[in-house]
């Protein structure tokens, strides 16, 4: 067990689960007196998780969201669709490494799977440009929603990505514009569309592929129009040193942004929270499928059984109400 990527917070469970390893060793090599022993530890290791994940702080949860052993979006495609062929290209620039989709079979059901793709190795992470997705990555999304449509498949999008590249080049080729298209085409697109935060959901790189019957988050993804660190930066300057400097103050603005699943659910922002394994999702891969695939299962089941024209027009009419309020 690689308990490298552990986050400093995270260390009680490693503890415990290095002394499991340790006594399971023992009792590989004949000690049955360990018994009792790994018994005792088993039951420890559960009630430490339970009181480390299940108190999370915000800023905690979005260190989860980017941590590098959680799955990224072809990991949750390769377990969750078959005979998925990947599709490239916008047919105007380029294909962008960064956003990936195609077609493939979800529970039989022929769907369109779209998403950001982060790389895992350095080599990788330089192809895929840190998941962060070119002008030409999001007409590759405007073109599969097309598709889509054409032929009535329903759309799966995966968002796990820091933003949108702003680079010059990027800008150069109409970023703003791509963004703003991608958002468009999927108010009117007619099937079903359900979009999943797998990681974190960072500005408009985000909302390109935001716009939905349902919003799904997983339990330690983030969503959220700038980053904390970004904001602590632009509130706080960078100058200052110490607990008050932006690196520092970057926990107090995640708390004041409200960007985790929990706290959108109760403003109404995404429809639905989906459970992490035990020790979250970058523990497990196959149990966070697992939950992930249930919770599309269900909603899929639902928004299949609706009229597309009916499903844009609320798809519509549900963005339209987010961040309204009644004034007393």
């Amino acid at each position: 067990m690689d308990f490298s990527q552990y986050l400093d917070f995270e260390k009680p469970v490693v503890e415990v689960e290095e002394e499991i390893i340790r006594t399971k060793a023992v009792l590989d090599a004949g000690d049955k007196t360990k018994v009792a022993d790994l018994s005792k530890l088993e039951k420890k290791l559960s009630k430490v998780r339970n009181d480390i994940y299940g108190n999370l702080k915000p800023y905690q949860r979005v260190r989860l969201s980017r941590h590098f052993d959680r799955p990224f979006t072809l990991d949750y495609v390769n377990k969750l669709l078959t005979d998925f062929s990947e599709l490239h290209g916008d047919r105007l620039f380029g294909d962008d490494s960064a956003m990936v989709g195609g077609i493939g079979r979800f529970n039989n059901i022929p769907v369109m799977f779209v998403g950001q793709q982060r790389g895992r190795t350095t080599q990788e992470r330089i192809k895929r440009n840190f998941g962060m997705t070119m002008p030409e990555g999001n007409r590759k999304a405007q073109r599969l929603f097309k598709l889509a449509e054409k032929f009535k498949l329903p759309l799966l999008l995966f968002i796990d990505t820091t933003g949108a590249y702003p680079g010059i080049d990027a800008e150069a080729r109409g970023q703003a514009e791509a963004i703003a298209s991608s958002i468009f085409d999927l108010c009117g697109v007619k099937t079903p569309v359900i979009s999943i935060i797998i990681g974190e959901g960072g500005s408009g790189g985000a909302l390109a592929l935001g716009v939905c019957d349902r919003l799904l988050m997983l339990e330690n993804s983030v969503y959220s129009v700038i980053s904390p660190e970004g904001c602590a930066s632009i509130l706080w300057g960078k100058g200052n040193e110490g607990e008050n400097s932006s690196a520092g103050m970057a926990e107090v603005a995640a708390d004041s942004l409200k960007i985790t699943a929990q706290s959108l659910l109760q403003l109404g922002v995404i429809d639905e929270i989906v459970k992490e394994p035990d020790g979250c999702a970058h523990r497990d891969h196959d149990k966070a499928a697992e939950f992930l695939g249930q919770a599309i299962a269900r909603n899929l089941k639902e928004l299949l059984g609706q009229e597309v024209d009916e499903l844009a027009q609320k798809r519509y009419q549900k963005f339209r109400k987010i961040g309204s309020f009644d004034e007393k």
